[in-house]
């Protein structure tokens, strides 16, 4: 045994309760420069994981790449070493038009289409938000001036479509109102592991017709970086509410 976790490479034991997880670890990065006393605590593959404190409340941010798959062995490791309260932070495309680039979404559920909750429990199981962490992140988001939507969110394995066309068109008519790859996946953990666990996103792009050309993607544009930036903010506030 070693005193660190095999995945993450973070400490086994002693870890902060509240977590905000996120894919991309330079985002995990940045998102540490705002917390005091910050310090790098595991690193290993695209797993970046850091220690600090926010409004005086010591918590964790750590980054899961892209995917169920490898985001689920993250989560499990976060929750042995001693997280019970998750929020993950990350991007989205809208799948309404009333629904801007730099906009936030706070996901009441998501749509299970992760490929890696159906290895876990019955498709039948819902993917659903702590009710807290819904009213603690829309509260946040209006504190902050931030323009956010409350709804349900699709989790899909999938960036775009190839030989098989994606089902876009039916979960806009369900006003299923954004498009991600993790949320549902960190929702099903959390609720079989009996922990407590929210999403928020930054819209980046509009995503109501899948895109056969996936390189014409670009959400490094100012009005995402600003509101990742603002919405970082937000989720560290509401992530502390949730003691």
């Amino acid at each position: 045994m070693t005193d660190f976790l095999p995945i993450t490479k973070i400490p086994r034991t002693g870890l902060p309760a509240h977590a905000l997880v996120v894919g991309d670890p330079d985002r995990a990065s940045a998102v540490a420069e705002l917390l005091d006393g910050a310090a790098l605590i595991g690193q290993n593959r695209e797993y970046r994981t850091f220690a600090g404190t926010w409004r005086g409340v010591p918590v964790v941010v750590s980054s899961h790449g892209v995917g169920g798959a490898g985001a689920v062995c993250q989560f499990a490791e976060l929750a042995e070493a001693g997280v019970h309260t998750f929020v993950r932070f990350g991007t989205a495309g809208a799948l309404r038009a009333d629904i801007a680039d730099g906009d936030l979404v706070v996901a009441e559920a998501a749509v299970r289409d992760d490929g890696v909750t159906q290895q876990l429990i019955h498709p039948e199981f819902p993917a659903y938000a702590t009710p807290e962490a819904v009213l603690a992140l829309a509260g946040a988001a209006a504190a902050h001036g931030l323009r956010a939507h409350r709804g349900v969110v699709w989790t899909r394995a999938a960036f775009s479509p190839m030989v098989l066309r994606l089902p876009v068109a039916d979960y806009v008519a369900a006003r299923v109102i954004a498009i991600e790859m993790e949320l549902s996946t960190l929702l099903v953990f959390a609720a079989l592991r009996g922990l407590r666990a929210g999403g928020v996103l930054v819209i980046d792009g509009n995503a109501a017709v899948d895109n056969d050309n996936p390189t014409g993607y670009n959400p490094h544009r100012q009005v995402v970086t600003d509101a990742v930036a603002a919405g970082s903010r937000a989720a560290l506030d509401a992530l502390v509410e949730l003691t």
